[in-house]
């Protein structure tokens, strides 16, 4: 891809961007940001939290730890459902995300939960032609242990998301700003994802920063109504910094491509070298997390508006 080997090189040139740990060979999908290049990022940021917190009176901040107690990500689904379909070359072992193969881009859910798929379609290894293995599950989270002895028991995880910190924090915060809803709490931070293709230069890495903002209303109808608010307020931020308008869109998820959490989901998409990508989705989680995380912890997460007297 010519057009975006030629920003790799510059980007390194002008000291915006380098491989990591370039000195012994670099690291796969790991990137360092440079002179300019944390100069730039650092701008992003601030539009996005000026846009997102400074500029409103219904957004707070958080910054939540990277580790957090493992049954978050086991309550929140992650530990079952985070997955993408892995299948793997059988001559020369190389592994690949089904649906980024040339010929599956287009795929449903169902097809891809299809064991018999890659024969139906006689999908082949795209660097040496080779059989793949029907695919499998994998999980993107990372797993390290907490503490002295490596047990199961001291298992932990890199956060996938930021979000989950939004929703166990979501009472403290609640109470300590004294907001009703609906209000929003946004975060900016570190995650991590064991990607099985990761690629096209820092467009997926395994190890990212997210820009993530949680909105709470009052269930069902002022949900959608608020999302509906959102879609072409987000749209409209990246024009604002200069994104050709032509070269972004809003592509709503199909029912069987929605997430476990999710009743509706939009990305907004920019067309890349490469083609049409998310640069960030806009969901309606519903009350999924909170109900969840409050069944598993046994902790109440309702909210009390004193204006109808209702939880």
């Amino acid at each position: 891809m010519p057009e975006l080997d030629t920003i790799v090189s510059l980007s390194k040139r002008r000291g915006f961007i380098f491989p990591s740990s370039e000195i012994y060979g670099g690291i796969n999908a790991v990137w360092d940001y440079g002179p300019l290049g944390v100069e730039l990022k650092n701008n992003v940021k601030r539009a996005w939290w000026r846009a997102m917190v400074q500029e409103r009176d219904d957004i707070v901040g958080l910054d939540a730890g990277i580790l957090m107690h493992p049954e978050v990500w086991v309550t929140s689904g992650h530990v079952g459902s985070f997955s993408d379909p892995l299948v793997e070359c059988a001559t020369d072992h190389r592994r690949f995300r089904l649906d980024e193969l040339p010929g599956a881009e287009a795929l449903t859910a169902t097809d891809l939960a299809d064991p018999t798929i890659v024969e139906r379609l006689g999908l082949k290894c795209p660097v040496d032609g080779g059989p793949l293995s029907a695919p499998r599950r994998f999980n993107l989270m990372f797993k390290t242990f907490m503490g002295s002895v490596e047990e199961e028991a001291s298992v932990i995880y890199l956060r996938p998301e930021t979000a989950q910190g939004s929703y166990v924090n979501f009472k403290n915060v609640q109470q300590s700003s004294r907001k009703k809803l609906p209000f929003g709490i946004a975060q900016i931070g570190k995650s991590f994802r064991n990607e099985i293709s990761p690629g096209n230069f820092v467009f997926r890495m395994r190890e990212f920063e997210q820009m993530e903002m949680q909105y709470f209303v009052r269930p069902e109808a002022e949900a959608f109504a608020a999302f509906d608010e959102w879609l072409p307020k987000r749209r409209a931020w990246y024009e604002r910094y200069g994104v050709t308008p032509s070269r972004l869109r809003l592509r709503e998820h199909a029912p069987d491509e929605l997430a476990h959490y999710a009743k509706k989901a939009v990305d907004v998409e920019y067309r890349f070298p490469f083609g049409w990508k998310e640069l960030e989705g806009v969901h309606n989680r519903g009350d999924f997390d909170l109900s969840r995380h409050a069944e598993a912890s046994g902790e109440s997460l309702e909210y009390f508006d004193q204006a109808t007297d209702e939880h």
